[in-house]
């Protein structure tokens, strides 16, 4: 086999290729998370989130304006550092042999898109005892409020038992705030270091790929989710999205939840494909739950 003249110019075109590839997998890879969270940017390394937990409402325009008081709270998310790095010896590209190397990096592009799933689900699964802007964990049957009259009070995003079994998730997606943050302060990017005068291609022979971003999640409104691990059955269903849409922001004001979308984990794939996915049940029964939620069966959750 001839030896490859390995040039600048060719090492641009094997990143750019190699760069198409990424990108390629990026497309590809499906996110659960999307319909979540809220895309905040991120301009310094953490980002401090005191409007969560506000709620105001319209009256009826006699005599001045009345201005709201708002409570602010002292909740930030810092931003981390993740990197994913891919090394191919430069005898490789001297030997024409890198091809072989294409499904690593469309690989790498669909971790990287991937990669979000794992930080949040990973945070969701910690809820009851990851704490939310409030002070009390995100999944909680203790969230402070206040009544109609200003009274204080507590509500519940949590259903549980003891010795309970796994987890599902029920979210109101609908709301231009969502349940949980995915703050971005540098977005997932493709890099390179390739050429002859760098350290690490000049003492180990090695080019070096890879794709790094600086991201974090954090929650944002609880009143959006609700946790249960009782049986997934339609009494419990019923009585989550009912809890849901009984929840009252400050003053008793109401929010008008609505639950739409449930993630479970793959153990729950059948039931929760049987309770709404099924048109009929029980031999040509009406199911009424028939498309009540949108189903994902979420294996980060597993």
């Amino acid at each position: 086999m001839s030896r490859v003249a390995v040039s600048p110019q060719l090492m641009t075109a094997i990143f750019q290729g190699f760069k198409a590839l990424y990108l390629k997998g990026f497309e590809a890879q499906e996110a659960l998370y999307q319909s979540l969270v809220m895309v905040v940017p991120s301009n310094t390394s953490k980002e401090v989130y005191g409007w969560l937990g506000q709620s105001t409402g319209f009256r009826e325009w006699i005599g001045d304006r009345v201005i709201q008081a708002l409570t602010t709270h002292d909740f930030s998310i810092a931003n981390k550092h993740f990197e994913n790095t891919v090394g191919v010896n430069r005898n490789q590209v001297e030997d024409d042999e890198y091809g072989v190397l294409n499904p690593v990096f469309e690989q790498l592009g669909m971790d990287a898109k991937a990669h979000p799933n794992q930080v949040i689900f990973e945070l969701l699964k910690a809820g009851r005892t990851t704490l939310c802007y409030d002070g009390v964990p995100f999944f909680s049957a203790n969230h402070p409020t206040t009544n109609a009259k200003g009274g204080k009070i507590t509500q519940s995003n949590l259903t549980t038992e003891v010795g309970g079994k796994p987890t599902w998730y029920v979210f109101d997606t609908t709301k231009a705030i969502k349940p949980i943050i995915w703050q971005v302060r540098k977005p997932y990017d493709f890099v390179r270091k390739d050429q002859k005068e760098d350290d690490i291609v000049f003492f180990n022979n090695q080019a070096v790929y890879g794709a790094d971003a600086r991201v974090n999640a954090g929650f944002a409104l609880w009143q959006l989710a609700h946790a249960c691990d009782k049986d997934l059955t339609s009494a419990n269903f019923k009585a989550v999205r009912t809890a849901m849409r009984q929840l009252k922001g400050d003053n008793g004001r109401p929010l008008a939840v609505r639950p739409v979308e449930i993630h479970v984990p793959t153990a729950l794939e059948s039931a929760a494909e049987l309770l709404f996915d099924k048109a009929t049940i029980n031999g040509g029964e009406t199911n009424e739950l028939y498309k009540a939620a949108k189903v994902v069966v979420n294996p980060y959750l597993d």
